[in-house]
């Protein structure tokens, strides 16, 4: 809750504001039974019409002034809580992106869309009602507690009676309340992890008639989510009703003992009648209380879950170190990684790609060749061994240095709900000419056929593209940009045989300048590079060009005689 309190400090002069307006429309609502007691009292046994009328009215007045101060406390409570909780999430937001993606694998994506969504809106439900009742319950509470003693001390001492058994309830709900509730946070991150799961494999799912087995294994996650929400409810459930139980006995026995009173003459029904007024508005203070411990339950855990991510360290430091003479582009030097950290998913990747060459990589499902670019992209730290850029270790380079150098596309990419346009600039400052050649080379020509070109509108996920324009278009994206160097990750694998020949030869006539890695199932996206590694189970098993592989690495020449046949191989 430390954190927390870090974004509040700033609007402590608008929430003191408020608290004054709260306190002050507070304390004037505790005045009118009093005004109540002095009519049936004094002014109304004597025929006093015009103290009557005056009080009356001033019960009217000081209503009216209550109203007006605790519509415009909460209006304020609302404006304070909603700034808090948009820069609380935007801050979220900020750490979210800058994780690196062991911590977003540890995390896992539906655990941080939880807490960006449901943890904050918590949080927001618990500054916003701290604010409007955490002031009015105690104020209500202490304040009619003193003005009934002054009233009545005898039946005031029924009430405070009731206090340590309403203190044990509340301390009892608030320990029981915050584990309970981040069960079920964590529940919901496994339902929104599904329910992320179906979307995005809903095609698949159809396809295969597993929507049965789906819904099925859905309501087991959501059967899940409701019994921990349910076991959470009904312990919290519990604090009201044991609650309004002793009020109420106390509420009886008040009345009990004021009407005794009445009837030996110690006290005057006025009286009575607006200390049983007081005692209901302490009756609400309390129901109020307990709600502001359930509210409080829920906040902090999902606070506490807000704070696991903001707290988290940076995970890929920037370190110190010298430039090697290295007259190559992109150096590893005996590379070695592991996901679990159990065994190795690369060992001993040991190759240089020199300035402007194209190397490919090819091989099996598993082999390590994604991972190896995750590797270059720092996207993981190595394990073992060395990454150089231009001579210079990775880990020296700052993420600007890095990224800015960069033309990637991944082997599952996305699209914006935005226009062809943004979807290639992607945020950059790149004009339109530029935009217009990485089309022409991407082979993306269809793009001039759309209505308002640039100004298409793609749906969520480019869905109203076929899988061949996605990839140029992504493509387009990647050479907007004129990188250094070019990653492209099995990016043409939904190209025809001729608009991937027709793309390799434009990379290399317009894009020659930039170093290329292409990673790729088909021997024919690969076999024109400079060099070639042929990977299998995290190992480099041959390396050089197309001929060499051919004449003396067993798997290459398989695939080739698989895919070319072998006289074209």
């Amino acid at each position: 809750m430390r954190t927390l309190g870090q974004y509040i400090k700033p609007y402590s002069w608008r929430i003191a504001l408020q608290m004054c307006v709260k306190i002050s429309g507070t304390v004037i609502e505790l005045f009118l039974p009093s005004m109540l007691s002095i009519i049936l009292d004094e002014y109304a046994p004597v025929g006093n019409k015009t103290g009557v009328w005056v009080m009356g009215l001033g019960m009217v007045l000081c209503a009216i002034l209550a109203w007006l101060g605790n519509c415009c406390a909460n209006r304020m409570s609302t404006n304070v809580s909603r700034e808090i909780t948009r820069k609380l999430r935007f801050d979220l937001f900020s750490k979210v992106t800058a994780l690196s993606a062991a911590q977003q694998d540890a995390v896992t994506d539906a655990s941080l869309v939880s807490r960006l969504t449901s943890d904050t809106y918590n949080v927001h439900n618990m500054i916003d009602r701290l604010q409007r009742l955490g002031i009015r319950a105690p104020m209500l509470l202490m304040g009619g507690i003193i003005v009934s003693l002054l009233l009545e001390p005898v039946l005031t001492l029924v009430l405070i009676a009731t206090l340590p058994l309403l203190a044990a309830i509340t301390i009892w709900s608030s320990r029981k309340g915050v584990p309970l509730f981040t069960r079920v946070q964590e529940g919901q991150d496994k339902m929104v992890r599904k329910v992320q799961e179906n979307m995005s494999g809903a095609r698949v799912i159809r396809a295969l008639s597993r929507t049965p087995y789906e819904r099925d294994d859905f309501g087991m996650v959501n059967e899940e989510l409701a019994a921990r929400q349910r076991t959470a409810d009904l312990t919290m459930a519990k604090v009201s009703p044991a609650t309004s139980f002793i009020l109420n006995a106390g509420l009886a026995i008040v009345v009990l003992v004021g009407a005794y009173r009445v009837h030996s003459g110690a006290s005057e029904p006025g009286t009575i009648i607006a200390f049983l007024s007081y005692f209901t508005i302490i009756l609400n203070a309390l129901l109020m209380v307990t709600r502001i411990f359930v509210m409080y339950s829920k906040g902090s855990a999902s606070a506490r879950r807000i704070e696991e991510i903001l707290h988290m360290p940076v995970d890929l430091q920037q370190e110190n170190g010298t430039a090697a003479a290295d007259t190559e582009h992109i150096v590893f030097d005996h590379v070695s990684f592991s996901y679990n950290k159990n065994y190795d998913n690369v060992t001993d990747l040991n190759f240089r790609v020199g300035h402007g060459e194209t190397l490919g990589i090819i091989g099996p499902t598993g082999s390590g060749k994604s991972t190896l670019l995750s590797l270059l992209m720092r996207q993981y730290d190595v394990d073992k061994g060395e990454i150089r850029i231009g001579g210079k270790p990775l880990k020296t380079l700052t993420p600007e240095e890095l990224h800015s150098r960069l033309g990637v596309v991944f082997q599952s990419d996305f699209l914006m709900a935005d226009t062809l346009r943004e979807n290639i600039r992607f945020g950059r400052n790149i004009a339109d000419p530029e935009i217009f050649d990485a089309i022409d080379c991407a082979q993306a020509s269809f793009i001039h056929q759309k209505e308002g070109v640039l100004d298409h509108e793609l749906t969520v996920r480019g869905r109203n593209l076929s899988g061949g324009q996605q990839q140029r278009v992504l493509i387009s994206r990647a050479l907007a940009g004129d990188p250094r160097i070019l990653l492209l990750d099995d990016c043409s694998s939904a190209l025809d045989f001729r608009t991937d020949r027709e793309l390799r030869h434009a990379l290399r006539d317009r894009h020659g300048l930039a170093t290329t890695i292409i990673v790729a199932q088909r021997v024919s996206a690969v076999m024109a590079a400079d060099n070639i590694l042929v990977m299998d189970k995290g190992h480099i098993i041959g390396q050089g060009t197309h001929d060499e592989l051919v004449e003396n690495c067993p798997m290459y020449r398989e695939l080739c005689t698989l895919q070319l046949g072998g006289d074209a191989a």
